[in-house]
This record gives structure tokens, sequence and C-alpha cells, in this order.
């Protein structure tokens, strides 16, 4: 897929390991890399310039390491300044409507801990249903987010590889959720339609 932006909410990308990855593995593509912590001046966001390059993406991921349960403050702080009325919402504001948001997060503990009965409780969507919403309230289409559990943990070659497959995930075009369900729906009518026809 082309007209990619993702925007990176990593605070100091110096200092990550899983984000930094991500975002080498998407050097060589298509995609435009935005780093918010380069984006943020003393006065704060250029709001204007930050609205134009929404405006001028179809797909907008959000790649950002799991702080407390919750995206990092920087990012929550873009998403707070950039999402004003009259652009993402109210009258005006549908400048973010039919463009696809896919989160991309690294995940210090294994998948096994995002469940019900898992020591953190909670699955991932379940965690990420602020943002979920966000994306809702802004008419966009909210894709599956796509996880790299274990980040803390995972040996070098394994953390290339997952990079490489994330980016090629953040690069394809995917089907909503909504988009698979009809998928299957329309399947199974066909189906039906031709047994009633023997």
């Amino acid at each position: 897929m082309e007209n990619v932006l993702v925007v990176i909410g990593h605070p100091d990308l110096s200092t990550s390991r899983a984000n930094a990855a991500i975002v080498e593995a998407l050097r060589d593509s298509k995609v435009t890399l935005h780093p918010l912590s380069a984006a943020l001046g003393s006065d704060g966001f250029d709001i204007a310039a930050e609205q134009k390059l929404l405006c001028q993406h179809q797909r907008i991921v959000l790649l950002f390491p799991l702080y407390w349960y919750s995206c990092p403050a920087l990012m929550k702080r873009w998403i707070d300044d950039v999402f004003t009325p009259g652009f993402a919402y109210a009258r005006g504001g549908d400048k973010l409507q039919d463009k696809e948001f896919m989160i991309v997060t690294s995940v210090g503990a294994p998948a096994s801990g995002y469940r019900a009965g898992g020591f953190n409780r909670f699955t991932l969507d379940e965690l990420l249903r602020p943002l979920q919403q966000t994306v809702a309230y802004v008419k966009g289409r909210y894709l599956p987010p796509i996880p790299l559990y274990e980040s803390v943990f995972i040996a070098d070659d394994a953390l290339d590889q997952a990079a490489r497959e994330i980016a090629g995930l953040i690069t394809s075009n995917q089907e909503s959720p909504d988009e698979a369900y009809e998928k299957l729906l329309l399947k199974a009518e066909l189906a039906a339609i031709a047994l009633l026809q023997q």
C-alpha cells in the first residue's frame, strides 16, 4: 500500500530497540516516517503542518511502545493537539473520515499475559479501546493492532525478522474486520444458494 504515514510515538528513538528496529525495516519502503520527538518544538507541534501531513496520507500508523497500558504521553499530546474540532470532528471536522488507522505497539510481556486470567488481566484490544474509540469518533477505519510481544527479551535475529514482518503488514493492503465479515457472509449466502439449486 502506498500513501502510508508512520507516526512514531517513542519519546527517544535513540534509546529504543524494538521500535527502532521496525523503523529501520521501513526505511527502504515508500512510507513517510514521522518521529514526534523531532516534530515537537519549544512551542509545541505545528498543528497546521501536522494536519496537512495527515490529509496527505490514507493509512496512519501509530507506532509506539506500550507505556502503562497506553501510548506514551508524547503521542497522547499529539492526538490532543492535532485532532481538533473542525478538522477531526464536530462541524466540518471530516478530514480523517475513512482513513485507515493501524496501531503497532511493542510490549515487554508475552502474549499469554494479555488475556483474562493472565497477569495483565486484559487483552491488548481491551487496553487499546480509547484509541479505537478515537478512530471511531473521527470516522476513521480501525485496523487490527499489530503487537510485538516480549520486546524486552527478544533475541536480535528474532527482532530483525519480526520487524521485517511488521513492516510488510504496515505496507500491505489489509481489510478491516467489517470487510472480512461481509466477505464471510457473502460466501455463506452463495453456498446456501448453491445448495438450494442442487
